[in-house]
Protein backbone atom coordinates (compact mmCIF):
# COMPACT_ATOMS: atom_id res chain seq x y z
CA UNK A 1 0.00 0.00 0.00
CA UNK A 2 0.88 3.20 -1.23
CA UNK A 3 1.22 6.15 1.34
CA UNK A 4 1.85 9.55 0.83
CA UNK A 5 4.21 11.67 2.42
CA UNK A 6 4.38 15.32 2.81
CA UNK A 7 7.48 17.09 2.44
CA UNK A 8 7.83 20.57 4.75
CA UNK A 9 9.28 23.06 3.29
CA UNK A 10 13.01 24.78 4.91
CA UNK A 11 12.28 28.47 5.86
CA UNK A 12 14.58 29.28 3.29
CA UNK A 13 12.50 27.19 0.12
CA UNK A 14 9.22 28.91 1.52
CA UNK A 15 10.94 32.43 1.07
CA UNK A 16 12.03 31.75 -2.65
CA UNK A 17 8.78 29.79 -3.75
CA UNK A 18 6.89 33.12 -2.17
CA UNK A 19 9.06 35.67 -4.34
CA UNK A 20 9.15 33.52 -7.63
CA UNK A 21 5.46 34.04 -6.83
CA UNK A 22 4.88 37.34 -6.35
CA UNK A 23 7.44 38.18 -9.25
CA UNK A 24 5.38 36.03 -11.52
CA UNK A 25 2.23 38.43 -10.56
CA UNK A 26 4.39 41.43 -11.04
CA UNK A 27 5.24 40.07 -14.66
CA UNK A 28 1.85 39.29 -15.48
CA UNK A 29 0.73 42.34 -14.71
CA UNK A 30 3.22 44.41 -16.60
CA UNK A 31 2.46 42.21 -19.86
CA UNK A 32 -1.26 42.70 -19.23
CA UNK A 33 -0.87 46.34 -19.11
CA UNK A 34 1.69 46.66 -21.69
CA UNK A 35 4.08 47.39 -19.21
CA UNK A 36 2.36 50.77 -18.80
CA UNK A 37 0.52 52.03 -15.64
CA UNK A 38 -0.93 54.74 -16.97
CA UNK A 39 -1.58 53.30 -20.06
CA UNK A 40 -6.17 53.84 -19.58
CA UNK A 41 -8.61 56.34 -21.63
CA UNK A 42 -9.13 58.25 -17.98
CA UNK A 43 -5.74 59.16 -18.16
CA UNK A 44 -5.08 59.96 -22.02
CA UNK A 45 -8.12 61.94 -21.26
CA UNK A 46 -6.54 64.02 -18.60
CA UNK A 47 -3.63 64.43 -20.55
CA UNK A 48 -5.95 65.93 -23.67
CA UNK A 49 -6.13 69.93 -24.46
CA UNK A 50 -10.19 70.98 -23.55
CA UNK A 51 -12.14 71.44 -26.47
CA UNK A 52 -12.09 75.31 -26.72
CA UNK A 53 -7.99 75.50 -26.42
CA UNK A 54 -7.95 72.89 -29.11
CA UNK A 55 -10.18 74.59 -31.69
CA UNK A 56 -8.23 77.87 -31.39
CA UNK A 57 -4.84 76.93 -31.70
CA UNK A 58 -4.61 76.31 -35.45
CA UNK A 59 -4.06 72.91 -35.64
CA UNK A 60 -6.32 69.82 -36.41
CA UNK A 61 -8.03 68.15 -34.39
CA UNK A 62 -9.72 65.04 -33.25
CA UNK A 63 -12.68 64.62 -30.66
CA UNK A 64 -12.77 61.11 -29.23
CA UNK A 65 -16.16 60.23 -27.80
CA UNK A 66 -15.52 57.26 -25.20
CA UNK A 67 -17.07 55.81 -21.87
CA UNK A 68 -14.41 53.87 -19.67
CA UNK A 69 -16.65 50.81 -19.91
CA UNK A 70 -16.75 50.25 -23.61
CA UNK A 71 -14.68 47.50 -24.73
CA UNK A 72 -13.99 48.42 -28.05
CA UNK A 73 -13.06 51.82 -26.55
CA UNK A 74 -10.35 49.87 -23.87
CA UNK A 75 -9.34 47.77 -27.05
CA UNK A 76 -8.39 51.16 -29.06
CA UNK A 77 -6.70 52.75 -26.25
CA UNK A 78 -2.69 51.53 -27.18
CA UNK A 79 -3.53 52.80 -30.43
CA UNK A 80 -4.45 56.41 -29.45
CA UNK A 81 -1.71 56.91 -27.17
CA UNK A 82 0.29 55.61 -30.10
CA UNK A 83 -1.62 58.40 -32.29
CA UNK A 84 -0.82 61.44 -29.53
CA UNK A 85 2.58 60.54 -29.03
CA UNK A 86 3.17 60.35 -33.09
CA UNK A 87 1.48 63.19 -33.90
CA UNK A 88 1.72 65.51 -30.57
CA UNK A 89 3.35 68.48 -32.35
CA UNK A 90 0.67 68.21 -34.96
CA UNK A 91 -3.38 67.38 -34.25
CA UNK A 92 -5.01 67.75 -31.11
CA UNK A 93 -6.01 64.85 -29.29
CA UNK A 94 -9.33 65.44 -27.10
CA UNK A 95 -10.83 63.07 -26.10
CA UNK A 96 -14.61 63.24 -24.08
CA UNK A 97 -16.47 60.56 -21.90
CA UNK A 98 -19.66 60.52 -22.95
CA UNK A 99 -20.52 59.70 -19.00
CA UNK A 100 -19.10 63.51 -17.86
CA UNK A 101 -22.01 65.78 -17.58
CA UNK A 102 -19.93 68.56 -19.02
CA UNK A 103 -19.79 67.17 -22.38
CA UNK A 104 -23.18 66.88 -22.90
CA UNK A 105 -23.53 70.08 -25.17
CA UNK A 106 -20.94 68.43 -27.63
CA UNK A 107 -22.10 65.20 -27.68
CA UNK A 108 -25.45 67.13 -28.91
CA UNK A 109 -23.91 68.98 -31.03
CA UNK A 110 -22.22 66.19 -33.08
CA UNK A 111 -24.47 63.64 -32.88
CA UNK A 112 -22.84 61.33 -30.91
CA UNK A 113 -24.71 57.75 -31.44
CA UNK A 114 -22.15 55.29 -30.90
CA UNK A 115 -18.67 55.05 -29.35
CA UNK A 116 -15.74 55.07 -29.37
CA UNK A 117 -17.01 58.07 -32.00
CA UNK A 118 -13.82 59.68 -33.59
CA UNK A 119 -14.71 63.83 -35.08
CA UNK A 120 -11.72 65.06 -37.30
CA UNK A 121 -11.56 68.86 -37.68
CA UNK A 122 -9.66 71.13 -39.95
CA UNK A 123 -7.09 73.82 -38.37
CA UNK A 124 -9.80 76.13 -38.56
CA UNK A 125 -12.02 74.28 -36.67
CA UNK A 126 -15.04 72.61 -39.19
CA UNK A 127 -16.13 69.36 -38.71
CA UNK A 128 -14.96 67.57 -41.63
CA UNK A 129 -15.61 63.61 -41.01
CA UNK A 130 -16.69 61.32 -38.34
CA UNK A 131 -15.33 57.66 -37.50
CA UNK A 132 -17.62 55.05 -35.33
CA UNK A 133 -17.01 52.07 -34.03
CA UNK A 134 -13.27 50.47 -33.86
CA UNK A 135 -10.62 51.67 -36.00
CA UNK A 136 -7.06 49.89 -36.06
CA UNK A 137 -3.66 51.53 -35.53
CA UNK A 138 -3.17 51.79 -38.93
CA UNK A 139 -6.68 53.41 -39.90
CA UNK A 140 -5.83 55.67 -37.45
CA UNK A 141 -2.69 56.69 -38.18
CA UNK A 142 -4.07 57.25 -41.31
CA UNK A 143 -6.81 59.93 -40.60
CA UNK A 144 -4.13 61.74 -39.01
CA UNK A 145 -2.10 61.46 -42.02
CA UNK A 146 -4.98 62.75 -43.68
CA UNK A 147 -5.25 65.89 -41.47
CA UNK A 148 -1.58 66.68 -41.26
CA UNK A 149 -1.81 66.67 -44.75
CA UNK A 150 -5.29 68.53 -45.55
CA UNK A 151 -6.31 65.47 -47.48
CA UNK A 152 -9.62 63.74 -47.37
CA UNK A 153 -9.90 61.48 -44.66
CA UNK A 154 -10.15 57.89 -46.22
CA UNK A 155 -13.32 56.18 -46.43
CA UNK A 156 -13.02 52.82 -44.06
CA UNK A 157 -15.62 49.63 -44.79
CA UNK A 158 -18.58 51.17 -42.56
CA UNK A 159 -16.72 53.20 -40.33
CA UNK A 160 -16.49 57.15 -41.86
CA UNK A 161 -19.23 59.54 -42.68
CA UNK A 162 -19.01 63.67 -43.01
CA UNK A 163 -18.44 66.04 -45.21
CA UNK A 164 -15.57 64.75 -47.07
CA UNK A 165 -16.73 61.34 -47.48
CA UNK A 166 -19.72 59.63 -49.52
CA UNK A 167 -19.92 57.15 -47.50
CA UNK A 168 -23.15 57.46 -45.89
CA UNK A 169 -24.19 54.35 -43.15
CA UNK A 170 -26.74 54.07 -40.09
CA UNK A 171 -26.09 52.40 -36.79
CA UNK A 172 -29.57 52.81 -35.57
CA UNK A 173 -31.90 49.67 -37.14
CA UNK A 174 -34.93 50.88 -39.15
CA UNK A 175 -37.18 49.46 -36.48
CA UNK A 176 -35.74 51.85 -33.50
CA UNK A 177 -36.55 56.03 -33.39
CA UNK A 178 -33.30 57.83 -33.68
CA UNK A 179 -35.13 59.94 -31.33
CA UNK A 180 -34.79 57.16 -28.39
CA UNK A 181 -30.77 56.47 -29.62
CA UNK A 182 -27.85 57.93 -27.53
CA UNK A 183 -23.63 56.86 -26.97
CA UNK A 184 -25.23 54.60 -24.52
CA UNK A 185 -27.98 53.28 -25.83
CA UNK A 186 -27.87 49.21 -26.70
CA UNK A 187 -29.60 48.17 -29.66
Amino acid sequence: METSKFVELSKTQKIILLTISFLLALLLLFVRNGFSSDQSLDQLARKSLRPELAFNNGRPTVLEFYADWCEVCQEMTPSMYNFKRDFQDEINLVLLNVDNAEWLDLIDKYDVNGIPQLNLFDADGRMISKSIGFKSQDQINQLGYSLVNNQKPPNFPGGMEGDSSNLSFSLIPDDISSSNVGPKSHF
